[in-house]
């Protein structure tokens, strides 16, 4: 059983039931510290002369098991859970930068990536160029003597661009930096980036990992396959003073960046996963290939029937065989194209939010891979902190509403939407 399949993996991976007492669901270890055997024991745990648990900050038995249960269905080495996808985020780029490193990503970043790297960073010293992702020479083009990352979303929130992962990850190698790719609208259910060239995945696991709009999470996977030891790279190749002198490269060889997120990145930053918020997201994604097989599904037919609408001026949905990401999204995404769609509608922003005002099943409200079905006026709520000239560069206009679809009755979803189109 060494070669199981995705939804396999999903029910089992990192479970050993033997050496958790037989329990056939996984336990939840709600402990923040874990006794050594003696003083013996616990220096040889922290000098990780052997493998153990220390304290809840740095790892869990229940994160464990969520963990290596990424990392398997993502392709990666290895994972380290944290307390949510901004942190996640910030805890990968506060890991490999320091002050006077530059960063180049794609401009369709979510919201609040966005501001992390436009707002927050440089007041860290850390600066970002974004770039038109569509022609993977831009990042070439963009890159400085400093530039240590490469940052981008597999399918952009809400751009919804599928980026030529494989292309970029090309012309990446040739900077000798690592590509970050956030997978968190498209999921491993649908998309492995690592399969294509990426360095590091990132995921906010409250969407559709988790799926039910009960648990924050973020997870860090490696995919072990980046040089650090090409010279940009000195905190993996020199002696670390914030771990008693370990060289991470020496040490730990494909598996220094994500032990150096954990004990370092972890103790240091704090972004913790909790034990239990891990055992909710266990749940939920155990049934992660069947929901974004009906999340793909419903929102493929409602971008169909909202292109028929006389209300709506657009709509935008890579599965769609008008969309300009139709062709990447067959490469990329054959089995689906998420559960996201915008449009727009006649009458702009206030007529966006009176439509989004009027839903009945569809939520208003900032999440999205909810297994309900989620509305928003992005340009009013998750983006208005930008300029007008950097929504536009996400992918935002005034009158874009932005649909997380959920696993209802299709019919019903049409039903909420036809009505709610009425009052405008």
């Amino acid at each position: 059983m060494s070669n199981q399949k995705f939804a396999t993996k999903l029910l089992h991976h990192g479970h050993d039931v033997k050496s958790n007492s037989g329990t056939r669901a996984v336990p939840i270890y709600q402990s923040t510290a874990y006794v050594f055997n003696d003083s013996d024991h616990a220096a040889n745990l922290f000098s990780l002369a052997e493998p153990g648990n220390i304290y809840t900050r740095i790892n869990n038995p229940t994160n464990d098991i969520l963990e290596q249960r990424l990392a398997s269905i993502e392709g990666g080495i290895a994972a380290v859970v944290t307390a949510s996808g901004a942190s996640a985020i910030a805890t990968t780029l506060l890991t490999l930068l320091r002050s006077g490193d530059h960063i180049i990503a794609s401009n369709s970043l979510y919201g609040g990536t966005y501001n992390l790297l436009s707002v927050t960073l440089p007041r860290h010293g850390i600066t970002t160029t974004f770039v038109d992702p569509s022609d993977p020479n831009n990042f070439i083009e963009a890159a400085k003597e400093n530039t240590k990352v490469c940052f981008i979303e597999s399918l952009g929130n809400p751009k919804l661009d599928v980026l030529d992962i494989e292309e970029i990850s090309k012309k990446i190698k040739e900077l000798k930096i690592p590509l970050i790719v956030d997978n968190t609208v498209a999921t491993p259910a649908l998309l492995n980036p690592i399969k294509y060239g990426a360095n590091i995945i990132i995921h906010s696991l409250t969407k559709y990992i988790n799926g039910n709009g009960t648990a924050l999470g973020g997870v860090i996977i490696d995919a072990g396959k980046f040089d650090w030891e090409n010279g940009k790279f000195p905190e993996f190749t020199e002696p670390s003073p914030g771990y008693h002198g370990l060289v991470y490269s020496e040490v730990l060889g494909e598996s220094a960046f994500i032990a150096k997120v954990r004990i370092e990145g972890l103790r240091d930053y704090g972004s913790a996963l909790s034990p239990f918020n891990a055992f909710q997201i266990i749940q939920g994604m155990e049934t992660l290939k069947i929901r974004m097989n009906l999340h793909c599904s419903n929102a493929l037919e409602l971008a169909k029937w909202l292109e028929q609408n006389p209300k709506v001026r657009w709509v935008n949905y890579p599965g769609l065989s008008s969309n300009s990401q139709y062709l990447n999204a067959k490469k990329y995404l054959p089995d689906g194209q998420s559960g996201l769609v915008t449009f727009g509608v006649i009458g702009g922003y206030e007529s966006a939010k009176k439509v989004v005002d009027s839903t009945k099943l569809f939520s208003l409200l900032a999440n999205i891979g909810d297994t309900k079905s989620l509305i928003i006026h992005p340009a009013s709520t998750t983006h208005q902190q930008l300029s007008e000239e950097d929504q536009i560069k996400t992918g935002v206009s005034k009158d874009l509403i932005r649909l997380s679809v959920g696993l209802e009755s299709i019919y019903d979803l049409k039903e909420d939407l036809r009505e709610a189109l009425n009052y405008i």
